[in-house]
Parts: C-alpha cells; structure tokens; sequence
C-alpha cells in the first residue's frame, strides 16, 4: 500500500456547497475504471479546504490494477457518521452516440449530463455539498463525520473499499452508521432506500460426450442431452419462497455453449454458466450444496459433468429496521413529501463490505440513466438529495447528543 500525499488545496472556482457545481466539476473528471482521472484529486482539495484531514491510500494486488482511494475525517470524538461512495465510471462506449460530450457537465433544461452523473458522482456530490453545509452551519457539533471514497467500484472491487476499511480500521477508526450514496430511486426521489442487497453465487457446468459424427450417433454420447437435463433439473423448482425483506432467489443461465464450428459433428463437451441472486436463506457454502444436490440427483448414473463455483464476496445481508433506517426514512419523506420502501433488491454494491464494520442504508438519485449513452441526472434531485442529507446530518447529531 502506498499513499498519494494530498497538495495543497487549489483555489477552486465555485462553491462545493453547491451540489451541482461539484457534481459538474466531477464529471469533468474522466475517472474511467481504474484511473483516477482527478476526481479524488478535486475531492482532497475540496475537504481539505473544509478542515478536513485526509488521506488517499493506493492499493495493490497481484493480476490488478493499482487503486487510489480516499479517507477523509472531520471531528475527533464519536459518534462518527460515514459518507461512502466512488469516483470510477464505467467507459463512455461509443462516444459518437452521445448527444453531449461525455465529459462536460453539460446542463439542459434542468439536466446535467455526463458520465458518472448518476452513478454515482451526483450523489456523492451532493453528500458532500450537505456536509459540508452542516460543518458551516454547526462548527461546533459534536461527534465526526468521515468520507470512503474507492476508484475501484466499477472494477474488481478488489483495491477499493473492502481494503479502505482494513486500511482504515487498522488505523484506529471506528465507525456507528453509514449511508452509501448509489442511484437507489426507480423514478422519484421518494421511491426507496436499500437496507441489504442479495448474494452472488456464479457457477459453471461442464458436461463431458463423446465426438462423433451425427451420422453415426451410436459411436458417440452427445453431451448437449445431459446439458438440458442438468439445466432442466436447476429451473424445475424454486430455490426459496423468500423472506420477510427479500424477494425469492433466482438462478439465472447466462452461457450455454459447445464451441462447435461444424454442423455434423456430435461435441465432446457442453459448457454452461450460471448466476444466482440469492437472499438471506443462504450462504455461498450453502447454496452451492444445494445445487451440487439437485445435480447430483438429475444426472443419475447417465450425465458425466462437473460443476464449480467462482469465488465470491458478495453475500445477502439486512440492515434490519431501526432507529438509524427510520431516521433516513424520516428525512426522505420530510424533503419529498412520501415515505419511501424498504428494499433489497438489485445488484451488489460495496455496502457488502461496510456492512461488517457498522450499519449501513443506501440512498442517491434516480437510477434511470446508470451506465447508459446520455446518463445524466436531474438538477432538481441533486438538490433534494443534499437537503435530505443535511437534514439526515442534522437529526443524526442532534440525536446522538440527547442520548
């Protein structure tokens, strides 16, 4: 591991206070996967200048990219509320589609355009804006407000927040909740905060035939048949009938595939990929079991195959509803006017790794546009999500003083 120094604060040409004006200086950051393009650089400078102290650890890994990352404190006693989120973007694709260059910032008729507007520098920005307010407001506050930001979300995952927190609490620090700044909302800022997400588990199949020619199939065993039936076997029942905060698991066929360039030759092998989504029935451990035992079961003593599982560090898991989840809620609906859901579904995101450090809830802005051509996000939802954050800073601290 190795640490980029943070320079001496630039003098910048807005207020960071404003979440649009960060989000659009963010944005001009080309921070594709993994490079970090000086979006962490423009963060550093902005919560230096704040009073915050802060640190920007890069991390390495053999067979992956090095990763720089930021840590950013303001406060010196407990309790210590972190902000998390990342900087890295997925890449733009075919730029040509674009109807705004990808990396402007461009705002038309109340939307700013670019990628990572919505996933997730709006958010983020907007975080920060809040914080920052709030520390204007209130220089004197008790308790700490801390920053988690990873270049590595968008990529491996592997130098990014789940060493930062390593890194980090080695370091002495510890936190009480958290809130991770991801586009959660479908379509309003009302819509939903996430309390968990759901499992990882992908899997592979390998059926093994014998070649032959179709002409003679005597001669061969044709593996695709085994195929069908293993596949058959896996989608006849459902894995669960889920639970009280998530929807049943799912597995879903991603691959199928022979590698057969000739029409009138029987393969030799048939290969199959597989991704389940499972929710807190299971573990990785368990649920690869229970597959192995609907395999085993469906093949008999007639279907050759192997199966493997890749490994994986995303596991189900619940923030479950309390004081801290009613507390965000509380805030979403005083700024919108309409209590939001509860939920657990989508894809993973690095609350898996904060998850085991302290609680913690995601909520950011509309999610429509993430990794498409023209992402962008509404200006009017920027603002929203920092005045639903100072308010959330707000109630936190007040909170944790009377207590």
């Amino acid at each position: 591991m190795t640490t980029t120094p943070s320079a001496s604060a630039p003098a910048l040409s807005f207020d960071p206070a404003d979440p649009v004006a960060l989000t659009q200086a963010l944005v001009r950051c080309p921070s594709v996967t993994p490079q970090e393009g000086g979006a962490l650089a423009l963060l550093a400078a902005v919560l230096t200048a704040e009073g915050y102290e802060v640190h920007r650890p890069v991390f390495s890994e053999p067979g992956t990219p090095d990763v720089e990352n930021l840590y950013a404190r303001i406060g010196s006693e407990a309790p210590v509320f972190v902000i998390a989120g990342h900087t890295d973007v997925v890449p733009v694709g075919n730029e040509a589609a674009w109807t705004r260059a990808p990396f402007d910032g461009a705002i038309e008729n109340g939307t700013l355009y670019g990628r990572g507007a919505c996933d997730m520098k709006g958010g983020l920005a907007a975080m920060v804006a809040a914080a920052i307010r709030y520390r204007r407001e209130n220089p004197d506050a008790p308790g700490s407000i801390a920053f988690l930001v990873t270049g590595d979300e968008e990529g491996p995952a592997v130098n990014g927040t789940v060493k930062l927190l390593a890194w980090a609490h080695e370091r002495g620090e510890r936190f009480d909740h958290c809130i991770l700044g991801e586009p959660t909302n479908p379509a309003t800022m009302s819509d939903m905060i996430k309390i968990g997400r759901r499992g990882s588990l992908t899997g592979q199949i390998t059926v093994h035939g014998i070649q032959g020619h179709v002409g003679y199939p005597h001669l061969a065993d044709n593996p695709i048949r085994g195929m069908v039936r293993l596949l058959a076997a896996l989608d006849a029942g459902p894995l669960d009938t889920g639970t009280e905060h998530f929807d049943p698991s799912n597995l879903e066929v991603t691959t199928v595939d022979v590698g057969n360039p000739a029409s009138n030759v029987i393969p030799a092998q048939a290969r199959a990929v597989f991704n389940i989504r499972f929710n807190d029935v299971w573990t990785p451990e368990t649920l690869a079991a229970e597959i192995e035992r609907r395999l085993h079961e469906a093949a008999g003593n007639t279907v050759r195959y192997e199966v493997g599982f890749q490994p994986t560090n995303a596991v189900a898991f619940l923030t479950a509803p309390g004081p801290f989840v009613a507390m965000v809620g509380d805030a979403v609906e005083a700024e919108t006017g309409k209590p939001p859901a509860l939920s657990t579904t989508g894809g993973t995101s690095d609350a898996r790794f904060i998850k085991s450090f302290c609680p913690v809830v995601e909520y950011g802005v509309v999610g429509k546009t993430m990794h498409q051509i023209d992402e962008s996000v509404a200006v009017a939802d920027l603002a929203a999500l920092e005045r639903i954050t100072h308010r959330l800073l707000a109630s936190y601290f007040a909170a944790q003083h009377k207590a």
